[in-house]
């Protein structure tokens, strides 16, 4: 693996906001930046031989620009530039496997249809041993991202891996983290929640003192940092959702699990990755 970040780029708006937002994170980390462009193989069979050099220069002309205007913006970056040829899915997990973080771009239709997640991004999500991060086009407002960078955690399951990445973007940043982790009332409690209120703000606390000890160590090892813990009662997928809207980058977990159709995303990754309005970085949990 290569200290490096790597940005998968086909030419949509949503892939050149990627490598804007990939460069940034470049020069945050201090390694250098990679454009991979991907052309799908095997293709159309007989493709005509100007219209398959016309598709070369197309990504040349692609690779050379976003290289020119990434050394520009960012003049002791260093930029790298590469073609790959096979499987988009495939090529893009062996590119974030050797790199610190993949950058990808998703379309965005607004806040209730959310990200147009493609199978390759799913794909890639789904499989990478090293963590993702999903950009689109247009960039949430920073008045609007004012709680820095928004984590989601389960208690119930490991994860070391989340802590570590969101913990060091903070402190590369200089934001806020704003860790989240949701309950509900157990169907066992029955009407005992409802005649007494004062069972859910026990469970509530409960969690929050979960996610106070959890977090200790790494407060300890980030003793700058500006860290809230908040335990909401409801869905996890749509209080994620919910708080993406003022987050400058929102960081989820995904466990390792292959299913008989393919890989595994999760359900509250995958409903943050399609409607929050900010990047979102799925991190495999192992």
């Amino acid at each position: 693996m290569a200290a490096q970040v790597t940005v998968g780029l086909d030419g949509s708006e949503e892939s050149l906001a990627a490598a804007r937002w990939a460069a940034g994170e470049a020069v945050l980390r201090g390694v250098p930046l990679r454009l991979v462009h991907v052309e799908e193989w095997p293709n159309t069979p007989e493709i005509p031989a100007p219209y398959a050099r016309t598709l070369y220069e197309r990504a040349e002309a692609l690779l050379h620009d976003e290289a020119d205007r990434a050394r520009k913006e960012h003049p002791d970056l260093e930029v790298t530039t590469e073609r790959a040829r096979g499987r988009a899915a495939d090529e893009l997990v062996a590119a974030a496997d050797e790199a610190d973080l993949l950058v990808l771009g998703s379309r965005g239709l607004g806040g209730v249809l959310g990200f147009i997640v493609g199978s390759v991004s799913l794909a890639v999500v789904g499989t990478a041993r090293r963590p993702v991060v999903l950009v689109r086009a247009r960039r949430p407002d920073p008045a609007a991202s004012a709680h820095g960078i928004v984590v989601g955690v389960d208690l119930h399951h490991p994860c070391e891996p989340l802590l570590a990445f969101a913990f060091e973007e903070a402190a590369r940043r200089r934001v806020p983290l704003r860790f989240l982790s949701t309950w509900t009332v157990p169907a066992s409690y029955g009407y005992a929640a409802v005649v007494d209120p004062g069972i859910g703000e026990e469970l509530g606390a409960g969690v929050r003192v979960g996610l106070d000890e959890l977090l200790s160590p790494w407060r300890s090892r980030y003793p700058g940092a500006d860290v809230t813990v908040e335990a909401v009662v409801g869905s996890a997928a749509y209080q994620m959702t919910e708080a993406s809207r003022e987050a400058e980058l929102v960081v989820v977990g995904r466990r390792a699990r292959r299913l008989p159709a393919g890989p595994h995303v999760g359900h509250v990754a995958h409903a943050v990755v399609h409607h929050s309005p900010a990047p979102v970085a799925v991190v495999p949990l192992g």
